[in-house]
């Protein structure tokens, strides 16, 4: 048996506090897990665009990322990277019920290339390259995912908007900054994940993923049936620890570190073996 894990970390509460700094102890486990010969990569909503940064600053040496909730991947081509696996739909009818209901709403949408297109701007949105259109152009083209913040709106306020609007034809999340992260149906951090793992021939029970938020039960629910591990941070809502294996600690206290520091070294695994 393979001693390498597959390691897949959320970015927002889980690698990085608030602020955007790092979460205590997390760059000395990651990289006491990468010399130990496991795959570490990064499993996030956040597009590529926003996570690179966080690769190098981490010295993550993975052959893939996976960004946008899973609907892009990405992999490493020498110093380049490339867009190795993109999902994509038509958002014109999700558009439309979500207008109807939103109609105040701010929305972005990702084109397959990678380009964003935003009705207005945001400061939490990464933009750059980035052009603004008119509503009615966002739907022009399929997209991989379409983002809606509605100031004034809250979590609950966005499941309930979710359930009467019927949006189960796609697969939803929403982050803690409550917005709403649409992906094409089906398409989540796990589904990404397993195509890497099966791209790389690691074995499943050793996948080991931690993540917060509601767009990580996906990721959980893939690794718990394989075997492998899924974490849970310590300040994450009930509905999330319910779909972990286990719980670690708040992200303030370095609950990521504490939660990777108990991989093996492959030696270890051998010798069990």
């Amino acid at each position: 048996m393979s001693s390498t894990w597959l390691v897949g970390l959320d970015v927002d509460g889980t690698i990085l506090l608030q602020d955007e700094t790092m979460s205590p102890g997390v760059p000395e486990a990651v990289e006491r897990v990468r010399d130990a010969g496991h795959v570490v990569t990064i499993a996030t909503g956040r597009s590529w665009m926003a996570t690179r940064r966080y690769v190098e600053e981490l010295g993550m040496t993975a052959e893939y990322v996976v960004c946008s909730n899973g609907a892009v991947t990405m992999r490493r081509v020498g110093d380049e990277w490339e867009r190795w696996n993109v999902e994509t739909f038509d958002p014109r009818p999700v558009l439309a019920l979500l207008q109807e209901r939103l109609p105040d709403a701010r929305y972005m949408v990702e084109l397959a290339s990678g380009q964003r297109l935003y009705t207005e701007q945001l400061d939490d949105w990464t933009l750059d390259g980035g052009r603004r259109v008119t509503f009615d152009e966002l739907g022009a083209e399929p997209v991989s995912r379409v983002v809606v913040v509605s100031p004034g709106h809250d979590e609950e306020d966005f499941h309930r908007l979710v359930a009467d609007a019927g949006l189960n034809e796609v697969s939803y999340a929403i982050g803690w900054t409550a917005w709403l992260d649409i992906a094409p149906q089906g398409v989540d951090k796990g589904t990404a994940l397993e195509q890497v793992r099966t791209e790389l021939g690691l074995a499943g029970e050793q996948v080991f993923v931690a993540g917060d938020g509601r767009n990580d039960i996906g990721m959980f629910g893939w690794a718990s049936s394989l075997g492998g591990r899924a974490v849970a941070m310590g300040q994450a809502p009930d509905v999330v620890k319910d779909a972990a294996t286990e719980v670690t600690a708040d992200v303030v206290d370095g609950g990521l570190a504490l939660a990777l520091n108990t991989l093996p070294a492959p030696a270890q695994v051998h010798a069990g073996e």
